[in-house]
């Protein structure tokens, strides 16, 4: 049976209604919390970022911006359930370089795609990481670390989180980068237990975020040869970067938010916004700084820019160094 002109009028004015209560839905929204979902662990980097950023935002939007940490599989339970979530913009993800920069370069299969089944909302903020040694280890500076490595191939114990972590790929790209360093790579549980093993001497150097390693730095307990970013940080204005080393050797531990993707644009626009103003707060930079970490606030473009191409520079890494994950 054809449609007649009565229904095609009703249709069109149902979707011309639709189209008009959009907006008006967004400029109400939030009317509820809002689950800020983190794939690490309580006390991790990406867990100290949220919490610094959802408590003023939060007071912001009015709303709780409540983090629920869902640790597990490297990121990939969490990741996943935030891409399966309702497009409400009731469930974000608080993205990082694991998540969407990592994971992807070297799982065959994902769960999830960190381009297609997420809309990006903004990079919020980024550390670096820092090359750091036993205090005992005779390297005093980056070069005299590789000569070390390069005399004795394959003895030098170099301490990761577990095999394709970021801090990983940032070991295998500075030892390509440096000639194809030979050096044993030892998987830990996390990062806690990877700079323990280093602090004792199990483990003779490793790259860890400067959020880990910056305590034990100023304690002495490990001696920091380099800075990962390609100019020198705040919290350590003595140590060189990597590049001057290495030139083009640069490593940004990074975080930011991304929603459902279909989650509507005008929800992402307010959450963009709402990002921008919490970030340029002082007590918010105050925050973030404790923790090592810059402001660097995107849009969601530009976010999604970055991400793809994270996930093209860690695929590169991940190819050159053989390492692929099921």
């Amino acid at each position: 049976m054809k449609p007649s002109r009565r229904m095609h009028c009703a249709l069109i004015t149902g979707l011309l209604l639709g189209s008009m209560l959009s907006p008006a839905s967004a400029q109400n929204y939030p009317t509820k919390s809002i689950r800020l979902i983190v794939a690490q662990g309580a006390g991790s980097a990406t867990d100290v970022a949220a919490r610094v950023i959802a408590n003023p935002l939060s007071a912001l939007l009015r709303q709780q911006v409540v983090v629920d940490n869902r640790a597990g599989a490297g990121g990939l339970l969490g990741t996943d359930i935030a891409a399966k979530a309702p497009a409400d913009g009731y469930t974000l993800i608080f993205a990082n370089i694991s998540t969407h920069g990592v994971n992807p370069a070297l799982y065959r299969k994902l769960p999830y795609d960190a381009i297609r089944d997420f809309a990006p909302i903004g990079l919020a903020t980024t550390t670096p990481n820092v090359l750091v040694v036993n205090a005992s280890l005779p390297a005093k500076n980056v070069g005299e670390l590789v000569a070390l490595i390069r005399n004795r191939p394959g003895q030098l114990n170099v301490a990761t989180p577990g095999s394709g972590s970021s801090q990983h790929l940032a070991v295998e790209l500075f030892m390509t980068m440096a000639g194809g360093l030979k050096s044993q790579h030892v998987p830990y549980k996390g990062s806690g237990p990877a700079i323990t093993a280093l602090i004792s001497g199990e483990a003779s150097w490793m790259i860890p975020t400067l959020t880990l390693s910056l305590p034990h730095i100023r304690s002495g307990k490990i001696r920091a040869l380099g800075v990962t970013s390609t100019t020198p940080h705040d919290d350590l204005p003595q140590v060189p970067t990597l590049a001057e080393t290495l030139p083009g050797y640069e490593v940004l531990s990074w975080y930011g938010f991304a929603a459902p993707a279909r989650t509507p644009a005008a929800i992402i626009h307010q959450l963009n916004k709402a990002t921008a103003t919490v970030l340029a707060m002082p007590e918010t930079r105050k925050g973030l700084a404790g923790a090592g970490m810059d402001v660097q606030h995107s849009s969601p473009a530009q976010f999604g820019e970055f991400i793809r191409n994270e996930i093209n520079k860690w695929s590169k890494v991940a190819k050159g160094a053989g390492i692929t994950l099921d």
